[in-house]
């Protein structure tokens, strides 16, 4: 089996899958989309992803052609396709094919596509030796300006926050809401280990709501552990015990060094490590089941 891609109800190789360059999602960055992880067979929490898919779908006044349940049975269908169960998965729906003007009525239909393939956010050396960021002078938009759980296609104010990483020579770039608040990562959520609690920003500074950040919350408090969604700032974060990052494509990852500062100890802390240990453990039994008897006999 090689890599499938599913377009507007087919299934095609990777290498063959296209859009018109008349869509509006490539055009003008019109529409939604979500990254979803599977784990040894099993897609990690994808209803909750689904729904985030449709919430976004309604604040843009996209409507998606699939139900839900269709849609579930047709990212399950792409994997299945692929052969893979380790897998990063990328539902995409753009506004469709337009023209040159940017009225989203001179869309008839709706594009769907679903990509299929394997991802590793920072190399596994990062995890194990932590990782580094720079706080982006690219600040988050404001969320009475563009809601922030809207997960559209408009990238642009992340890339440029990863482009002053990259420049940096780092890992990730940290970002800040218009008042200076810590607000998120280009591509993750940030956490930090203060005195025996964990915290990590609220919503209403303009964060995304991560599937694995509602994940790690749950998990700190399953450990014993006080979380706290509390506004800080980047001196907390200079001065914290820990601080890590999540995200479905980073997972749990250790932040050591902020600004060229030293986090603690300069090493992954104890608590970030317990999280991660309890977040693979997680992932490694919950979640929809890619294959089933019926299926799995069907693909022999």
């Amino acid at each position: 089996m090689g890599l499938v891609t599913y377009v507007n109800g087919a299934f095609v190789p990777k290498d063959e899958a296209k859009i018109s360059v008349y869509d509006h999602g490539y055009l003008y960055g019109d529409g939604v989309f979500e990254g979803i992880r599977a784990y040894d067979g099993r897609i990690f929490r994808l209803d909750a992803h689904l729904d985030r898919l449709y919430e976004s779908a309604q604040y843009v006044m996209l409507e998606i052609p699939l139900t839900k349940k269709a849609f579930a049975e047709a990212i399950l269908e792409t994997v299945r396709r692929t052969g893979l169960k380790d897998a990063y998965i990328r539902p995409v729906v753009s506004r469709g094919v337009g023209d040159l003007g940017l009225d989203p009525r001179k869309c008839s239909t709706p594009t769907v596509v679903i990509i299929v393939d394997t991802i590793q956010l920072y190399p596994k050396e990062a995890y194990a030796r932590g990782l580094r960021t720079v706080t982006a002078t690219t600040r988050k938009i404001r969320p009475d300006a563009l809601a922030p759980q809207a997960k559209t296609l408009n990238y642009l104010n992340n890339i440029l926050a990863r482009l002053e990483a990259n420049r940096a020579g780092v890992d990730e770039a940290l970002m800040l809401s218009s008042e200076g608040y810590v607000c998120e990562c280009s591509a993750d959520n940030i956490f930090l280990v203060r005195r025996n609690e964990v915290w990590t920003p609220p919503p209403h500074l303009g964060i995304l709501k991560g599937i694995t950040r509602d994940t790690v919350m749950e998990l700190v408090r399953s450990l014993g552990i006080q979380m706290l969604e509390q506004v800080f700032t980047l001196h907390d974060v200079y001065t914290a015990d820990e601080c890590f990052l999540t995200g479905t494509g980073a997972e749990v990852g250790a932040v050591v060094e902020v600004d060229s500062r030293r986090i603690a100890e300069g090493i992954p802390g104890e608590v970030t490590q317990r999280l991660l240990r309890a977040f693979r453990e997680l992932v490694a039994v919950q979640g929809t089941p890619i294959y089933t008897p019926a299926t799995a006999e069907r693909g022999r």
